[in-house]
């Protein structure tokens, strides 16, 4: 019993030293998750739950951030209040909104990471699981936007299968990270102005982040090539 409430409580200690983690680990599930939960409405309820869940673990990490704890509760609060009435009510006309509340939490969050990645020089296991974290946080919070842009003017996008349908949240979830990832692997293709605009903008984002996360990798590792050089440079004048 001493065994399992002491496993308990390092579990619960290292979900609080890593909840950039937790977070990562919540979006992969529901991108693995979310198509089984298209079709019904308790599945599109499951998907409202999720989505409040990742919501929760984006207020905490940002917590973690230089950031201000007091906006991402600002942007999350009405994000869960309208989930939770699609969830009583079914009602398709809250989707835009609650999508605009979550994309700007999203991309909050995002900004938030980079920070917190940026704040020092030393790289904590948090950290590491932040660059995926922030990678998928931008991914989901465009998916929200490309919702938002296909509410506002519809038939911006289509794809291979029943072209002229309103595209699914799974599919513009695929558009979003195919055109973050610039792999361009994606059936659904932006079709109208300002949803190619919004395209474009997430491609400059992708290259924008991997060239930071790659430019504070090759950083650090100077900046510890140099000190092991100094360390070494000074044992060699105190012991000759």
């Amino acid at each position: 019993m001493s065994s399992a409430r002491e496993a308990s409580t390092s579990f619960v200690q290292r979900a609080k030293d890593t909840p950039s983690a937790l977070l990562l680990f919540a979006q992969l599930a529901g991108v693995l998750l979310y198509p089984f939960m298209e079709g019904t409405r308790a599945g599109r309820a499951a998907f409202a739950v999720l989505g409040i869940v990742v919501l929760t673990l984006a207020v905490l990490a940002v917590r973690r951030t230089p950031s201000f704890t007091w906006i991402s509760i600002a942007l999350g609060a009405p994000a869960v209040v309208l989930l939770v009435a699609q969830i009583v009510s079914s009602a398709a006309w809250l989707t835009p909104w609650s999508a605009a509340f979550e994309a700007a939490l999203y991309f909050y969050t995002a900004v938030g990471l980079i920070r917190y990645m940026f704040a020092d020089r030393r790289v904590t296991t948090d950290e590491l699981f932040a660059v995926g974290a922030t990678f998928t946080l931008v991914a989901w919070g465009f998916a929200y936007v490309y919702v938002l842009v296909q509410y506002l003017a519809p038939g911006s996008f289509i794809a291979a299968i029943d072209p002229e349908a309103q595209r699914s949240w799974m599919e513009l979830l695929y558009l979003s990270f195919a055109t973050l990832t610039s792999t361009g692997l994606s059936d659904v293709v932006p079709v109208k102005p300002f949803a190619r605009s919004v395209s474009m903008i997430e491609q400059l984002a992708g290259v924008l982040y991997i060239a930071m996360v790659i430019t504070r990798l090759v950083g650090l590792s100077a900046v510890r090539r140099g000190n092991r050089v100094d360390r070494s440079r000074t044992g060699d004048r105190d012991g000759s």
